[in-house]
């Protein structure tokens, strides 16, 4: 025992010795980590931080668009990806499982609710499994998924299914003012982060004060992640984007989103451009157009990529004859009553003559007629003769036609005036050769209804910041020009309203019951691809572009078509109107604009003529303004419609039968009502065809009527009737137009 001790004692002094000097190590190791604060170089707070500290991302919104009154029309809404987790190791109970077991079952389910079928769902799944993919997503068809899909799949309990919160842009109201608010794409970045990115109209044009700035939070975490109870915060917020409001009225542009729907499916026209404004104010209150597509799903985009009110020129036709009136009138040459010979108008011996709608216009004729009846000679001599080129010239630089006119929509148009020959100074006059776009012919437009001042167009009102509320930026009426004086255009005004309510003027569809309407009809050439006119009586771009009240105009609306499915008629009022009327009567009672006030029509009792004579029955009628029409040889009433005691109106017809052979009245320009009265009392069997006024009848005037017989009446409307008298003509002066190029 005694020889083994001070192996022993070596031993321990060797271990002591090793154990002091590794104590000594980690003391200094110790001391000098705590002095120096790094390890090998590295600061351990550096490093820390980075190991228990987490950065996450504050989302910012994408600014909302509402219409003038604080409608929305887009937002951004909450979406959801779908993503299906793969990998095994995601499970740790095998009766809970976090990832897909099943992909035939789960291919299944998910076809119900994504638009995907199962095949590729499927296919997607065991290409992910096969590459050993922690997870996978289901392209474009899993992205965007709405809430109520999300719950209805959740449901399932599909295991490995799950969703990543999202956000997109969600437009309420479908296909309502697509072109003009347009749409934004969620693009995914160089960083790999998504932004919305505004690609037409104001999503475009105001995509800097649309999109917002992601915030961040930084937080300290434990070793799995999770924050700690005293962990520090560092929030920087997101600032969202501002909020735009536009000057179009909800109710005003799905008024005109209806109407062009009717007119679109009845016609199957290839175009159609309509605008509603305030001529006040320059507002932009409607504003739409056909082929269009759908905000979301980008469905007829294809058809229709650019807004054809701002982004298109083209002739306007004799809608342009409303500016060279009001030149002519500011200038004082105008006279109404004067007189010139329609028909053609050669402006050189070098030049082909133009011609009138009907080639060979209607005699001698006042110039007041003229506009009535849209005569180009009218205006190719006014602009010749009385204006002169030059001043001429001038007035279309001072109504905004050879320059934009800086509306806040993206990529507008100038209009190009083709001013450089005599033949095409004059045709401009009458709105052929030259082409100008929609939004010029508005704000040219508002100088008419305005008393003379011209406003600029637009559609943005103001600017909100989207917290806050606070108005950053607000649009106010820009007076641009005073082309003419306020007498000339109550002057044009009055002019225009009689091309509406005059029966030899174009404008007769567009008569709205208890509103007059000031305005001028158009029917402009479309250019071929060979560089001619096309030819056929549909193949036009129809308008109209009025105002009303005439008086006070609160409202303009234009109205183009082109191409409508007409029968070869080329009646362009009938799909024209179809837009206007509606969209202009609906939108001045939504403005509570009071309808003109008229004399009320006299109330008369009629007495009973029976037995009565026909000379006395018919000078009664006639004391009380009551139209009496005698249809019997005799001399004694046997029979009267209405009958007595029924109350008419001043002005309507009183059908009186007397003894003897029944004569047949001239029933042109007669309603339907009074020629129903006729067959009642002669015992007719009536058949009408079409809408409006009677413009031709079978049983010629003054002839027998029997009872049992047939009256058939062929009904038209004015401006039918006028198309119709001149279709024939109109053919003939579609082969000698003369060729101009736009």
């Amino acid at each position: 025992m005694n020889k083994k001790q001070p192996y022993m004692n070596a031993g321990a002094a060797i271990l002591f010795g090793f154990f002091g000097l590794l104590f000594f190590v980690l003391l200094f190791r110790y001391f000098s980590i705590q002095i120096s604060g790094e390890v090998d170089g590295q600061p351990l707070a550096a490093k820390a931080q980075e190991k228990y500290s987490r950065e996450g991302n504050l989302t910012a919104l994408r600014g909302d668009i509402f219409d003038r009154n604080g409608g929305v029309i887009a937002e951004d809404t909450n979406a959801y990806t779908i993503i299906a987790i793969l990998d095994k190791k995601m499970t740790t109970n095998p009766k809970k499982p976090q990832h897909v077991k099943n992909l035939d079952k789960t291919a299944k389910e998910l076809s119900k609710y994504l638009e995907m079928d199962e095949s590729e769902i499927y296919s997607i799944l065991s290409k992910g499994k096969k590459n050993k993919k922690f997870q996978v997503e289901f392209g474009k068809s899993g992205r965007d998924i709405t809430h109520q899909t999300k719950k209805k799949i959740e449901d399932l309990k599909l295991p490995g299914i799950t969703f990543i919160r999202d956000s997109k842009r969600f437009y309420p109201n479908g296909v309502f003012a697509s072109h003009l608010v347009g749409y934004a794409d969620r693009i995914e970045q160089k960083d790999k982060t998504i932004k919305s990115i505004g690609k037409m109209g104001i999503e475009k044009i105001l995509n800097d004060e649309l999109t917002g700035k992601n915030g961040k939070v930084n937080f300290e975490s434990d070793l799995w992640g999770y924050i700690l109870p005293d962990g520090k915060e560092k929030i920087t917020p997101a600032q969202n984007g501002n909020d735009v409001y536009l000057t179009i009225d909800q109710k005003i542009q799905t008024f005109l989103e209806d109407a062009m729907n009717k007119v679109d499916k009845e016609y199957k026209p290839e175009k159609i451009i309509a605008i509603v404004a305030d001529p006040k104010t320059g507002e932009i209150l409607a504003m739409g157009q056909r082929p269009t597509f759908h905000p979301k799903t980008k469905e007829g985009i294809d058809k229709g990529w650019h807004n054809e009110a701002i982004e298109t020129s083209f002739e306007p036709g004799s809608t342009m004859k409303i500016f060279t009136l009001a030149a002519a009138v500011q200038e004082k040459v105008f006279n109404p009553n004067e007189t010139y010979q329609s028909g053609s108008y050669q402006v050189t011996n070098k030049d082909k003559a133009i011609h009138d709608h009907n080639y060979s216009g209607w005699g001698k004729i006042s110039y007041l007629e003229g506009v009535q009846r849209s005569s180009n000679v009218a205006f190719a001599k006014i602009a010749k003769e009385k204006l002169g080129f030059e001043k001429f010239r001038e007035y279309l630089t001072k109504f905004g036609f050879d320059k934009p006119t800086g509306i806040d929509l993206p990529d507008e148009t100038s209009g190009k005036i083709q001013f450089t020959y005599p033949i095409e100074k004059i045709t401009t006059a009458y709105g052929q050769g030259t082409a100008i776009t929609p939004i010029q012919q508005i704000q040219a437009a508002t100088a008419i209804a305005n008393d003379g001042k011209m406003i600029k167009p637009h559609v943005v009102k103001k600017i909100v910041n989207h917290d806050t509320g606070e108005t950053i930026k607000s649009n106010s009426p820009e007076v641009v020009s005073t082309p003419i004086s306020k007498e000339t255009a109550k002057q044009v005004r009055d002019i225009l309203e009689t091309v509406v309510t005059s029966p030899k003027g174009t404008g007769g569809r567009y008569k709205i019951d208890g509103y007059s309407v000031a305005g001028k009809t158009g029917t402009a050439n479309i250019p071929g691809p060979n560089g001619r006119y096309l030819q056929g009586a549909d193949n036009y771009m129809f308008s109209f572009l009025g105002m009303a009240p005439k008086d006070d105009p609160k409202l303009i609306v234009y109205v183009a078509v082109q191409q409508p499915d007409l029968d070869g008629t080329g009646m362009g009022a009938l799909p024209v109107s179809g837009i206007f009327n509606p969209v202009m009567k609906n939108s001045l009672h939504y403005l509570n604009i009071k309808p003109s006030k008229s004399q009320k029509a006299q109330l008369n009792k009629l007495s009973d003529f029976i037995g009565k004579s026909a000379d006395e029955t018919e000078k009664e009628l006639e004391a009380k303004g009551i139209e009496s029409v005698v249809i019997g040889k005799g001399t004694k009433v046997i029979r009267q419609l209405p009958a007595s005691g029924t109350t008419v109106l001043e002005g309507e017809k009183v059908i009186i039968q007397t003894d003897g052979e029944n004569l047949a009245p001239n029933m042109t320009g007669w309603s339907l009502r009074d020629v129903m009265k006729v067959a009642n009392i002669a015992g007719l069997k009536l058949n009408s065809k079409g809408q409006g006024y009677v413009a031709q009848q079978n049983i010629k005037p003054k002839t027998i009527m029997r009872n049992g017989d047939f009256l058939i009446v062929d009904l038209k409307t004015p401006e039918e009737q006028w198309n119709l008298d001149n279709k024939a003509e109109t053919d003939v002066q579609e082969k000698t137009e003369v060729k101009v190029q736009d």
